[in-house]
């Protein structure tokens, strides 16, 4: 399987990102199947990169070769929708920096722009989480798969990089 990953750097040996922010399946390296998805990620970074330090920064994405026969002996957790499980795991992630699963791999859908502020809904307490999975039904949701561990991001291998026009 071909995954990407977003940024303004070329990111030829991935590691676990740790940052003051919780992230939807906690602390890891993110990637996704979707090419495009990854494309408008790496313009974001780097529009937000060249406002924080008024340098020019260029957009790169990344390519990975997933070896799935090298995971097969790792915890891996995949959500095909937006589910109740989903969510718990997502509202955890982001709310508690402490909070650690004890998965290898998440895959599961992206919470984006639409899908964080129902989240953040939830989170707040203004949304119950079933009548958050009931709206999120509806949002064309992404994918992202997080590789959690050391032992997980052995099964990525770097293929190749480009750069993008801003």
């Amino acid at each position: 399987m071909i995954l990407y990953h977003g940024s303004d750097i070329e990111i030829v040996t991935p590691r676990i990102i740790t940052s003051e922010k919780g992230r939807d399946f906690g602390f890891g390296f993110y990637t996704t199947t979707i090419r495009e998805q990854a494309e408008r990620w790496a313009k974001r970074i780097a529009k937000l990169h060249s406002r924080q330090d008024g340098q020019s920064h260029i957009p790169v994405v990344s390519v990975f070769e997933f070896d799935e026969v090298a995971a097969q002996n790792l915890k891996r957790k995949s959500f095909s929708e937006a589910s109740m499980d989903w969510l718990e795991l997502v509202v955890k992630c982001r709310s508690d920096l402490k909070y650690r699963h004890d998965y290898d791999i998440v895959f599961g859908k992206i919470a984006n722009d639409s899908v964080g502020e129902t989240i953040e809904y939830v989170l707040a307490g203004v949304m119950r989480p079933e009548d958050a999975i009931e709206r999120l039904k509806f949002e064309k949701i992404n994918d992202q798969m997080c590789f959690n561990t050391e032992a997980s991001l052995k099964t990525i291998r770097f293929v190749e990089s480009y750069t993008l026009k801003v």
